[in-house]
């Protein structure tokens, strides 16, 4: 078998834990009832495995479970957030509110809305990449129907205050929405405490499938009205049409089951080796770390490397390491991070610039060879391209 790299790259995508795959694997087969088949014992076989993963997201966000709407990932569940709530509620007011430095699944449904007369404010970011909790506040306006702020962000890892967004929207009767496709099973959710009107989640970034999501939707204080955007046989409470895919709702909720039982081991584990793998760079000068370096994800590393071509860099590490320079989920066509520029990276930087993410699988003898690679190819582009490597920043 052909060497494959050492994988770094667990924001893009997880691989499914076999343990996840082994309670999945009986409802492709012997188990292929349709859970909205309530006439016989196949039929109720697949409900009650769908109830137990209601149970079980719910429980990892402290929801109840009917507040759990099944959709095909991330994606869909942003966008049925947004254009949703906008829909449901344009009587009230087309104003929305978000920050620069959102996914695309979010930046790109509030453009569509755009196109429809709505206002979008795009909330700045600081240096570390945070919203400042003073322009969300001014930015809210009398016809403000919803803010959409993601809790970690899928480059640079940046944690944003969840709880006091929270507080503020609620205090202004405004509602609030987060993208935690990156949060789920790494940092604790609480949609309770942290006042969450509507949560994206998805499974595949938690080692479990692909093609699977979650839209929790509050249902008490206050209820909130959404305009469905998929209408056929009236699944989900009429929320979300479409035959529900049992398998892959059964492997999400045993992924996020395993992830919440080791959420804080792994987070300690991840921390340190990720903090590790940044200070054995540091000699090299020249590295700047993108993002807050404590409100972040424990396996998240995001840094920009003065001196080197960022295409040649990352055609040098590919053979062994898997890693990115930005998102995976909008990388074709390539594009500058408009999460960096954000931080107020500039184009040459922004192009030097690795995202690092480890994950369960990540030992430390690749995590030791992962910083030798980097050591050594920083080292060799940087010699090969003096003129490069002297305008590197002091500090």
């Amino acid at each position: 078998m052909a060497h494959r790299p050492i994988y770094l790259d667990h924001q893009a995508t997880t691989p499914v834990d076999p343990q996840v795959l082994a309670a999945m694997l009986p409802y492709f087969t012997e188990a292929f009832g349709n859970a909205a088949s309530g006439g016989h014992a196949y039929g109720w076989e697949a409900a009650a495995a769908v109830k137990k993963a209601r149970r079980q997201i719910g429980e990892a966000i402290h929801a109840h479970p009917e507040a759990i709407i099944f959709t095909s990932g991330a994606t869909e569940a942003n966008n049925l957030a947004i254009k949703g709530i906008a829909e449901a509620y344009m009587a009230k007011g087309r104003h929305i509110i978000t920050a620069q430095t959102e996914h695309r699944a979010i930046l790109d449904p509030c453009a569509y809305l755009e196109s429809f007369g709505f206002t979008i404010a795009y909330l700045p970011v600081d240096s570390d990449g945070l919203i400042r909790l003073e322009d969300l506040a001014a930015a809210i306006r009398p016809d403000t129907i919803l803010v959409s702020i993601m809790a970690a962000n899928n480059e640079i890892g940046v944690i944003q205050p969840l709880a006091a967004i929270g507080a503020i929207c609620h205090q202004r009767g405004v509602l609030f929405h987060t993208d935690a496709a990156q949060a789920l099973g790494k940092i604790p959710l609480d949609v309770e405490a942290m006042q969450i009107d509507l949560m994206s989640l998805t499974a595949h970034k938690l080692y479990g499938p692909k093609g699977i999501g979650v839209l929790y939707l509050r249902k008490r204080n206050p209820r909130v009205n959404l305009a469905p955007q998929l209408h056929g046989g009236g699944q989900e409470e009429g929320m979300r049409s479409g035959t529900l895919y049992t398998p892959q709702i059964v492997g999400f909720g045993a992924a996020v089951a395993m992830g919440m039982e080791l959420l804080n081991s792994e987070a300690e584990r991840l921390r340190a080796w990720r903090d590790r793998l940044y200070a054995q760079l540091q000699p090299l000068g020249g590295i700047t770390l993108n993002g807050h370096p404590h409100h972040r994800l424990p396996g998240n590393l995001n840094i920009t490397i003065e001196g080197v071509d960022g295409a040649t860099l990352l055609s040098e590490l590919q053979p062994h390491i898997a890693l990115s320079s930005g998102s995976a989920c909008s990388s074709h066509p390539p594009r500058p991070s408009h999460v960096l520029q954000a931080l107020g990276r500039s184009p040459a930087q922004t192009a030097a610039s690795l995202r690092l993410g480890l994950g369960r699988g990540t030992t430390l003898e690749e995590v030791e060879a992962a910083i030798a690679h980097l050591q050594r190819t920083i080292t060799t582009l940087r010699q090969s391209n003096p003129s490069k490597s002297e305008q590197k920043p002091k500090g």
